[in-house]
């Protein structure tokens, strides 16, 4: 399902970063290692989100070299060969005329070739753009060829004196969505949407959070995603007060709060979803007050983003609106500004508001600039995410708010003139979700 790497937008890519390291710079992009899981199986392998974004190409044992201007070609690969008793086993590879043909480089090479070729554009380039620590295996050969090529320096007057991460030019630029990213973002939306609806409608007391897991996995995978693109919060009555629960191994209760905080993958881009409903019923009147709580925290949130507003802007918002609630239900005490100057509200939201989504579900770039919240621009897409969580054994409160837990998670593209809210497919609003969870 993955784009190759010859199309206009990898392209497009390619050529913007060469303009940020020319002149005179190589950068030198490793693709993911291999991870094993266990003995000798391997996990389900995925591609280094920046190597991908700049060639789209899939494969392990992989190097991407950007050299501007060099003569040998601009954009050479080093790829695994064609290998039929190989192959045989675990699927084609593109190989070295695939990798010119297919994804558009200029040369290509078997990868036992990057000690006898990288030379030719390390010995060239004064400064070498690597990104130290993601390949523990190839930073050691990188950086060999590196000191040669610095300790030659004297000799021929040329060669790199230093080492820049090429990761804060990528990263700056994948904090803006391209068309094509957003239409991929989408159906990963898409997907996830009918994922969670179907979850809200099978939940019922006494299956188990891991069945609902299954029912969220099945609609990922049926509908074409890869998966999902984080592992999959399913989480019944207290253990929705835990954040990143992941166990997903409870008997669940009917009437009971289910949280579940799901997005699936579509080729490369991820959706994050959350939502939180009645397990087979409709909310109780404490859970519809907290519920409410949380819910009007996240449309006010969520009004909140728009060009020219700062990143901090929602969770500034959304917080305000908790600490008034929880102090209205007697959760909390003394005044708003004195609940937030101390801290006191982060016994029960103990999380930021949001974070940029898009190849990886916590995406890459910076929120602070020059030690201010960044300013929002069209193109940025974020999670708008507040919640409330008590635990089941916290006796600052009455018994009845012990063990539970919400949260309410929405995807949203900043705009030319405001927002849009990429995920409101899936049902949030208590009426539609009572629809769900009590329909025959």
């Amino acid at each position: 399902m993955a784009l190759s790497g010859n199309g206009d937008n990898f392209r497009a890519r390619r050529k913007r970063m060469m303009e940020a390291i020319a002149p005179g710079a190589t950068a030198v992009m490793p693709s993911a290692p291999v991870a094993v899981r266990s003995g000798d199986v391997e996990f389900v392998y995925r591609q280094d989100s920046d190597f991908y974004y700049l060639t789209g190409f899939t494969e392990p044992e992989s190097v991407a070299v950007l050299s501007p201007g060099h003569p040998d070609g601009e954009f050479v690969m080093f790829v695994r060969p064609r290998d039929k008793e190989r192959e045989t086993w675990t699927g084609r590879r593109a190989g070295v005329e695939g990798a010119m043909l297919e994804y558009g480089a200029d040369k290509a090479y078997v990868i036992d070739e990057l000690e006898k070729i990288l030379p030719r554009y390390l010995e060239k380039s004064d400064r070498v753009h690597y990104p130290l620590g993601l390949n523990e295996k190839l930073d050691e050969r990188v950086l060999k060829l590196i000191r040669w090529a610095h300790t030659m320096r004297p000799r021929t007057g040329t060669g790199p004196s230093s080492i820049i991460d090429p990761r804060d030019i990528i990263h700056e630029a994948r904090v803006k969505k391209e068309p094509a990213e957003l239409e991929a973002m989408r159906r990963a939306m898409a997907i996830s949407a009918e994922a969670h609806k179907r979850a809200m409608m099978k939940a019922r007391g006494g299956m188990g959070e891991w069945q609902i897991e299954a029912e969220i996995d099945y609609a990922f995978r049926s509908n074409g995603a890869t998966g999902p693109s984080y592992p999959s919060i399913v989480a019944s009555g207290p253990n929705a007060a835990t954040l990143h629960y992941i166990n997903n191994d409870r008997e669940m209760r009917t009437g009971e709060l289910l949280l579940i905080d799901a997005g699936a993958e579509y080729d490369f881009y991820a959706a994050d979803i959350t939502r939180t409903s009645p397990i087979g019923a409709r909310f109780t009147g404490l859970q519809r007050s907290l519920y409410e709580i949380v819910l009007d925290a996240q449309l006010k949130a969520i009004d909140a983003v728009k060009p020219g507003a700062h990143f901090d802007a929602p969770h500034e918002v959304a917080l305000r609106v908790l600490v008034d609630g929880m102090r209205q239900l007697g959760i909390l005490h003394g005044s708003a500004d004195e609940i937030i100057e101390k801290g006191a509200y982060q016994r029960y939201y103990m999380h930021r508001t949001g974070h940029w989504l898009g190849m990886d579900v916590h995406d890459v770039g910076l929120y602070r600039v020059d030690g201010a919240s960044r300013v929002l621009e069209p193109g940025m897409v974020l999670t708008v995410e507040p919640g409330l969580y008590i635990c089941a054994d916290d006796e600052n409160v009455p018994e009845s708010f012990r063990g539970q837990g919400i949260r309410i998670e929405d995807d949203v593209l900043v705009t030319a003139d405001g927002h849009e809210v990429m995920t409101a497919a899936t049902p949030k609003s208590i009426a539609d979700v009572e629809a769900l969870t009590t329909a025959q």
